[in-house]
């Protein structure tokens, strides 16, 4: 992922990435046909035909289409309060198994099948039933429309109102993040 690698690469002294909620799909959508999503994926190869696009496949499977965005975020924010280390591997299998395997990662078995593929503790998973998460989870989408988010990813400096909306090459960011420090020297 491009901003974990410029987190890395610039220390997180300078870049220190904290992934908030925003929901593609709030609700459980009604009437959209698994043709219908199968079509919808394929704008999923733009981002993949990139050198460092990651690993996407047009949705080929029976399952699905996901129904809405909530559960897989209540899961990540699940995985937040065991840790950093949690929530990296958490996010990572559940973007690979969506994007990647064309899993629905909006059903229940998928998500703890994914949480155990993470390796993180079965007992822990019923935290994602906590009632606060999903508070959390729904504020942070709220002020992310506040701030004019529209889609994912989405990045935004804390103090700073701008946003980058879209898959955008390492170097937008890399560029985007030398001038706002440069402007606070």
């Amino acid at each position: 992922m491009r901003l974990r690698r410029l987190e890395n690469e610039l220390g997180s002294d300078v870049v220190s990435v904290d992934w908030r909620s925003f929901l593609l799909r709030p609700t459980p959508a009604v009437g959209r046909s698994l043709e219908e999503f199968r079509a919808y994926t394929r704008s999923w190869l733009r981002p993949a035909a990139a050198a460092d696009g990651g690993t996407f496949r047009v949705w080929e499977g029976d399952a699905g289409p996901p129904s809405h965005s909530i559960p897989p975020h209540l899961v990540a924010k699940a995985a937040t309060a065991l840790g950093p280390d949690a929530f990296a591997a958490i996010h990572e299998r559940l973007l690979h198994a969506y994007f990647a395997e064309n899993r629905d990662i909006t059903a229940r078995d998928t998500l703890r099948a994914v949480w155990m593929e993470a390796g993180l503790p079965e007992s822990e998973l019923a935290r994602a039933d906590d009632p606060t998460l999903l508070d959390a989870v729904l504020g942070e989408h709220r002020e992310a429309l506040e701030h004019g988010v529209t889609g994912v990813p989405a990045a935004r400096v804390a103090g700073n109102d701008a946003v980058i909306v879209g898959a955008q090459p390492a170097e937008l960011y890399r560029r985007w993040i030398n001038r706002i420090r440069s402007a606070a020297d």
